[in-house]
């Protein structure tokens, strides 16, 4: 696909509105430097001296959304804690619209990186897993009933916010889901799914060592999860795209550079998304995505990125060459 082509496409998006269902999260980065190894132990002792607070998961999913001109709708559940509270107060400063419903028997997700001399140290997690209660249930139900949008994005990240309980009553929609293994056996008749190499392997039982073996593992994927589309993210070698009963198709990858791949797959998603809702068909969409994730790894960190940047990033880069697998 020549590059005017896409460009085309791009300018074509319009604003859209898109209901987000998933697991959110308070990312959490402590900067600081190493001067010394602590007496009481052998490890380095860091001085902090700054920290961040950004927000990750379905949380990150929703700014790329933002970030591309459009309206995310996040749906998700918190708990009673400061942390929760952090993540209204960003939620609020960028304008997303939301709806997190906040439980007593759990704590907000919170993943905390120590960072220094340019490098992560340590990475502390603090997060519930369990699937909802019935009473959180029933109240997310309650107001993810209310969506009327047709593409809706499903951001598991293995926290409990999806459950089958969420999954059956969103059957009737498109729904876009990057996924978890743990909610494989959930995963029935969906739009789309975007697992990374590893989390296809798992949902195959077949570890993906080339093309054959990936093609194989695609169509496996479809056919035991009755999916109509299904896309495998690999990294550096870019992503494999797979429509029912359509030919196979690989994109290299975008990206100049890497420096950091968290929350490349939630731009991913977030693009697809858009695309989608905007009409274009999923080939275009998935180009958009790539050369997006392209941006994002480039930057530490969860990140987003434009339409704009997307926009110079194609123009700058080599042509794309869609290569027909099958």
């Amino acid at each position: 696909m020549h590059k005017k082509d896409i460009l085309e496409k791009l300018n074509k998006i319009k604003k859209v509105h898109i209901p987000i269902i998933g697991d959110i999260m308070l990312d959490h980065y402590s900067w600081g430097e190493v001067e010394r190894i602590s007496p009481e132990a052998p490890v380095p002792v860091v001085k902090i001296i700054k920290d961040e607070f950004m927000l990750g998961g379905a949380g990150n999913v929703a700014c790329n959304i933002k970030s591309l001109s459009s309206s995310p709708i996040l749906f998700s559940i918190i708990g009673k804690d400061d942390y929760g509270q952090k993540i209204k107060q960003i939620l609020k400063q960028n304008n997303i619209k939301f709806f997190l419903h906040q439980s007593l028997q759990r704590s907000t997700t919170l993943k905390t990186r120590v960072l220094a001399q340019n490098q992560q140290m340590i990475r502390i997690d603090r997060e519930s897993d369990s699937y909802l209660t019935s009473e959180e249930l029933l109240a997310i139900k309650q107001q993810i009933d209310k969506i009327q949008q047709q593409y809706i994005i499903i951001s598991d990240y293995g926290k409990g916010c999806i459950c089958p309980g969420i999954l059956e009553m969103l059957q009737t929609k498109k729904l876009i889901v990057d996924p978890k293994s743990k909610n494989y056996p959930f995963y029935k008749g969906f739009y789309l799914l975007t697992p990374n190499k590893k989390e296809a392997e798992q949902a195959a039982n077949l570890k993906i060592t080339d093309t054959n073996t990936l093609i194989k593992a695609g169509k496996i994927i479809i056919s035991k999860f009755a999916l109509e589309n299904l896309i495998i993210t690999l990294g550096p070698q870019g992503m494999a795209i797979f429509q029912k009963n359509e030919p196979i198709y690989h994109l290299p990858t975008c990206a100049q550079k890497v420096f950091d791949v968290t929350g490349a797959g939630d731009t991913v998603i977030a693009v697809l998304a858009i695309g989608l809702a905007n009409n274009l068909d999923l080939i275009s969409s998935a180009i958009l995505a790539n050369y997006a994730a392209g941006l994002v790894v480039a930057q530490v960190g969860t990140a987003t990125t434009s339409l704009q940047a997307i926009k110079k990033h194609i123009q700058n880069s080599p042509k794309i060459k869609l290569t027909r697998l099958n």
